[in-house]
């Protein structure tokens, strides 16, 4: 993401990267899966901590990942995390979607996760990665969030819900824009015919899966970037973020709680 242009609601604090990190191919990217080969170069852009570029990696031994983020932030702990992996068919680096700092055709896939929400400009990030990705059967994929769900209910993740929106909007962002990122792309420059549309779901119900999901959104909501710009932007109180990170607390406790999240997925073949 570029900086310049980038809206993220938060920052890369040890809250966000635990909750980054858990991402992988499976969890994350399962729709991907048919399309992956061994000797693909790949381009994983808003890489984070790196979890799924080093599970890319793995999965394309003979190829190489270059995973970019729009700031060095969480850079250092991606080098880190795909050397205790083993992995070397990966780098790492500062870089702008909406202006990619590659050739054209160079990517077997392009690729973006929870990504195109926090930018300005998502139809020209969408133009530059169908740009560098190569032509006659280069790939571009987005998976974007599309809706959320829970059980039970709980005023304080109805809070988070409602600023985390409100937030976004007016910082210029888009959020859960799962059910249209298609359209993004064939204004980016895809034909209809060769977009292809999927959903897929997250859903945290166990007890480690709450205590994963609802302790670090409450950690969130009080130790983040997230915090500070809801605080100085005035989009929340110091009492509706301690309701919110209350209300996670609560959820993580309750047996039946669970909450999901649907997901828009698109490949694009160039």
């Amino acid at each position: 993401m570029a900086h310049s242009k980038a809206v993220y609601a938060t920052d890369h604090a040890a809250s966000v990267l635990q909750t980054h990190s858990w991402r992988t191919v499976a969890n994350s990217t399962p729709y991907l899966i048919p399309h992956l080969r061994s000797d693909m170069t790949i381009l994983d852009i808003g890489c984070g901590p790196g979890s799924i570029s080093v599970d890319l990696a793995k999965r394309a031994p003979n190829g190489h990942v270059t995973g970019i983020e729009y700031v060095p932030d969480p850079l250092d702990e991606a080098r880190s995390f795909a050397s205790r992996e083993g992995v070397t068919n990966i780098d790492f680096r500062v870089g702008d979607i909406h202006s990619l700092a590659f050739p054209d055709n160079s990517f077997d896939l392009v690729h973006v996760h929870q990504v195109l929400q926090h930018i300005a400009d998502p139809i020209q990030a969408l133009r530059e990665m169908r740009r560098v990705a190569k032509p006659n059967g280069g790939v571009v994929a987005a998976r974007e969030s599309a809706a959320f769900s829970w059980y039970p209910e709980n005023q304080g993740i109805q809070t988070w819900h409602a600023v985390t929106e409100r937030m976004a909007k007016e910082r210029g962002g888009h959020p859960t824009p799962g059910s249209y990122i298609h359209t993004w792309a064939q204004e980016a420059g895809f034909p209809v015919g060769r977009i292809q549309k999927s959903t897929g779901t997250w859903c945290f119900s166990t007890p480690e899966e709450r205590e994963y999901w609802g302790g670090t959104m409450a950690e969130r909501a009080q130790s983040s970037g997230f915090t500070t710009m809801a605080l100085e932007g005035g989009w929340a109180t110091a009492q509706e973020l301690e309701s919110m990170a209350r209300g996670w607390r609560e959820w993580v406790m309750n047996e039946q709680g669970w909450f999901g999240v649907l997901h828009g997925e698109i490949v694009c073949f160039k």
